[in-house]
């Protein structure tokens, strides 16, 4: 029997609850499959920052390398630590490290779910580019507290760069609908974003089959509001792709039902899976965050991992719970009842 080695990483706030609820689902499926897990969790949060001055030991890297995949709950504490501090380092290291350059979330109303657009069919998954652009960390700042003080943040743009997630993204609108659009904001940024879009002109020519469309973020933004169903594959930069999966998120009825993978497509470093959704201290430890996004993740982990029909089994208990209306209302059903929801329906 195959099994394998699961890093988890619970982070702070809600994320432990939700990555509990995940690890059930998962166990579950698994006892029903032919294959196993085993777990090994990591207490790295801002708790761990205050007790220690770091977001994860000197050796954190080496440690998670040698695991087949990463499943994060949600990492930061601001009134605690900055979110500057809890970015760097953690989440960031480990998606630069291992090369997890693409980052893939999926946009669609899941059964029983009202979203705040007249539009319901849509099916978009949007891939961002997840290891430079204007997250590079590229930059500085001189004259601190002064009348003259000077802040500087570089984007960095790498051929390698844009055209692996460019050809990450062909190949997954190639395997879904055939269709690509590609967003930048060419007409004010005429040195990375013109690249983009040159780049984006000479891999379409190795992609007869893919329609591309090109398009500045600002209509992208109101091309996800008005008219979401004639959307298909979006790919985008790191500071472009997020913005648009925060829509996402929104037009598929909140922050609770969006999954996401930070994805290293050749397979040479493990992958993390992780809920959009941040810590929500607000709501931490009172036992009401949705766990369906974090379940979600778990079922991406799986895909990737090679197990799709135990993957499917967590899509289709999750859309059981969503059509009998458990879990389809921030904050109505209990995290527990959800994830019993999830579970009951694997059975």
């Amino acid at each position: 029997m195959k099994t394998y080695k699961i890093a988890l990483i619970p982070g702070d706030g809600i994320g432990t609850d939700v990555i509990a609820a995940a690890w059930q689902v998962l166990e579950k499926v698994a006892a029903k499959a032919d294959f196993g897990l085993q777990p090994t969790s990591f207490p790295w949060s801002c708790a761990y920052y205050k007790e220690t001055g770091a977001m994860m030991p000197a050796d954190g890297i080496a440690t998670l390398r040698g695991f087949d995949a990463i499943l994060l709950g949600a990492v930061g504490w601001p009134a605690e630590v900055p979110d500057s501090v809890s970015l760097h380092g953690l989440l960031l290291p480990i998606r630069k490290a291992f090369e997890q350059y693409a980052n893939i979330r999926p946009h669609r109303l899941l059964p029983g779910v009202e979203g705040p657009l007249k539009a319901r069919a849509f099916d978009i998954v949007c891939i961002r580019e997840n290891t430079e652009g204007e997250y590079s960390g590229a930059g500085g700042r001189v004259h601190q507290g002064t009348a003259n003080e000077v802040a500087v943040e570089t984007s960095i743009f790498t051929r390698a760069g844009v055209e692996r997630i460019l050809r990450f993204g062909f190949e997954q609108a190639r395997a879904r609908r055939g269709k690509l659009a590609s967003v930048t904001k060419s007409n004010a940024q005429k040195y990375s974003m013109v690249f983009w879009d040159e780049m984006t002109a000479r891999l379409a020519a190795e992609y007869p089959d893919v329609s591309v469309t090109n398009y500045h973020i600002d209509a992208m933004a109101a091309r996800m509001v008005m008219a979401p169903e004639s959307l298909d594959v979006i790919v985008a930069s790191n500071l472009f792709g997020d913005i648009l999966t925060d829509l996402g998120a929104a037009i598929q009825g909140g922050l609770g039902f969006a999954a996401s993978a930070n994805l290293n497509p050749d397979g040479n470093a493990p992958s993390m899976f992780e809920p959009v959704h941040g810590s929500a201290p607000d709501i931490a430890h009172l036992g009401i965050a949705n766990p369906i996004a974090a379940i979600w993740s778990a079922a991406m982990m799986l895909d990737h991992l090679g197990e799709k029909t135990a993957a499917a089994e967590i899509m289709r208990a999750i859309t059981a719970a969503t059509e009998a209306g458990i879990g389809t209302v921030p904050g109505k059903d209990k995290t527990d009842a959800i994830t019993y929801a999830v579970l009951n329906a694997l059975a």
